[in-house]
């Protein structure tokens, strides 16, 4: 469990058989004295919803939130990455069809519309592949 993405986070909700963990999520830079004036130091809170029935979490509990590397890996090429080409080849392909680069912006941003909507419609089939896992904070230092 050493490698695995941990975070600390408070358990907001608990419901039969899943825990609802809430973690700020903060940038890498967070260390950095430029933070104040710079967009990339933001904090933003996010909501884990985690498979558990142990019944022994509650809520307002600090909680260790982990998951494997690959999963962090995969979040990014399905969130960054596959968006990223599918908008350049879209962008080529409609100017180069085209030859007006304004259908090929066009066709850039409207190429992520049907992503997102498979995105949508696989989600539970998705929520197999990041496997979240808790752990009592007081028990494991992060």
């Amino acid at each position: 469990m050493g490698d695995n993405i941990r975070h600390r986070g408070k358990v907001e909700k608990v419901e039969k058989h899943k825990v609802f963990v809430r973690i700020e999520q903060q940038a890498a830079c967070n260390a950095c004295h430029a933070r104040t004036v710079c967009l990339a130091s933001d904090k933003k809170e996010k909501i884990i919803e985690v498979d558990d029935d142990s019944g022994i979490y509650s809520i307002d509990e600090q909680v260790i939130i982990s998951t494997q590397p690959a999963a962090g890996l995969l979040a990014v090429v399905m969130a960054f990455l596959i968006p990223l080409a599918l908008v350049i080849i879209a962008l080529i392909a409609g100017t180069g069809k085209s030859g007006n680069e304004a259908v090929g912006g066009l066709a850039g941003l409207s190429v992520l519309i049907p992503y997102y909507l498979i995105l949508y419609a696989l989600r539970d089939k998705l929520k197999k592949k990041f496997v979240f896992t808790l752990s009592k904070a007081q028990d494991t230092l992060i």
